[in-house]
């Protein structure tokens, strides 16, 4: 194996074309409620082949102004992934509902259908959804759920730029779908995310009560400053300089997308026949994965290991994380609130208690990919001090 390297688990791709965008946003007079917001949602909506998108300060954001806009509140339920990050379920406490946890399935980490199903009550507004590590849901079963019971399907779509199923983008199966842009997503505009839909009558919703509910745009006022509130809502726009990164990043991103896939894909090859490691199933057929990253699920024998095998990998200059530390039921805040049994979510307590999270993005150089499989065989056969 080569010298020791340098591998952060994210890095931002920001380059020269992102840099002149700003600074043509500065050198300015608008640095909000400008152009380039409507121009970069013009331009994901293309991409992903929305009919409407929205951009909003992030997708936690998104997420609250959608069960906000379609008024859920105490007394409502939603049912929600145990394995995802907690802005999931964050989202449905700030408005007051329920998030009812569903387990994981040991395929490919995302929620477990046949659970779903059995978690849903008479109190059940609606279903959100992750594309785990950027595998899509199999969003027509989940579809065939919804309709059964008449529930909105929101998609969390934080890992899923570039997730297709049955070659629809994710955010265009269930009823809306939100994205994160945060730094080491595979696309950054600094800080920010994105909401599509195909509802004419709910982007219009959502666009009113993500600034403030003032009925009409500046360049729509007729006297500046002069203007109504015709509904609650929040501030949670996207700014011109984040939405001037974002538009370059989505010129970018089937660049990002692709080296993903190679690094992906040669790791994947790498650790096939590693002993100890599950590898969850990522794509295939009617399945596209975006590749967020590589997470490799440890054997419980290798279970008292995983905080040494992570310093040791860290120490040999491989970044790492993990997705995610906790169920999020078995987080404080939710322990607390709701209760923990354990057992309760059996597959998404192995996720977090035996994977590691390896990185795939762009940022990775030549024999990086080749470095971090190595690496992590040689320490789990404990090979490096």
């Amino acid at each position: 194996m080569s010298e020791k390297r340098n591998i952060p688990f994210g890095m931002p791709q920001i380059g020269d074309e992102e840099r002149a965008a700003v600074m043509d946003v500065l050198s300015g007079p608008i640095l909000v409620h400008g152009p380039r917001a409507t121009q970069f949602e013009e331009a994901f909506a293309a991409y992903t082949g929305a009919p409407h998108a929205i951009t909003v300060s992030s997708c936690t954001a998104g997420m609250h102004l959608v069960w906000f806009t379609l008024g859920l509140g105490p007394g409502d339920e939603v049912v929600v992934p145990a394995q995802t990050h907690a802005a999931t379920a964050h989202a449905v406490e700030l408005v007051g509902a329920k998030p009812v946890f569903v387990d994981a399935e040991r395929r490919t980490g995302n929620i477990d259908l046949q659970a779903l199903e059995a978690a849903i009550t008479p109190r059940t507004r609606a279903i959100a959804v992750v594309h785990y590590l950027g595998m899509p849901v199999d969003m027509p079963a989940v579809m065939a759920i919804a309709r059964r019971h008449k529930l909105f399907v929101l998609e969390d779509c934080a890992l899923a730029v570039g997730t297709r199923l049955d070659g629809v983008h994710a955010g265009l199966h269930g009823d809306v779908g939100v994205f994160s842009f945060y730094p080491v997503k595979h696309m950054t505009t600094a800080e920010g995310g994105m909401i599509i839909t195909r509802d004419a009558d709910l982007a219009a919703r959502l666009k009113l009560r993500k600034a403030f509910g003032v009925d009409r745009a500046h360049g729509e006022r007729k006297v500046p400053g002069v203007y109504d509130i015709v509904a609650l809502g929040f501030n949670y726009r996207m700014s011109e300089l984040h939405a001037a990164i974002g538009s370059v990043q989505l010129r970018r991103i089937d660049g990002f997308l692709a080296e993903r896939q190679r690094n992906f894909d040669f790791m994947a090859e790498s650790l096939r026949d590693a002993p100890d490691i599950t590898l969850l199933q990522s794509t295939g057929g009617r399945f596209t994965s975006s590749y967020y990253c590589m997470s490799p699920v440890l054997a419980p024998a290798l279970l008292e290991r995983r905080t040494d095998i992570i310093a040791r990998l860290n120490e040999a200059g491989v970044g790492t994380s993990v997705h995610y530390p906790h169920p999020v039921p078995r987080l404080s805040y939710y322990r607390e609130k709701y209760g923990w049994t354990d057992g309760a979510y059996p597959v998404a307590a192995w996720l977090s208690d035996c994977s590691i999270a390896l990185p795939v993005a762009p940022h990775l150089k030549p024999g990086d990919a080749e470095y971090i499989a190595e690496t992590l065989k040689k320490v789990m056969k404990g090979e490096m001090p």
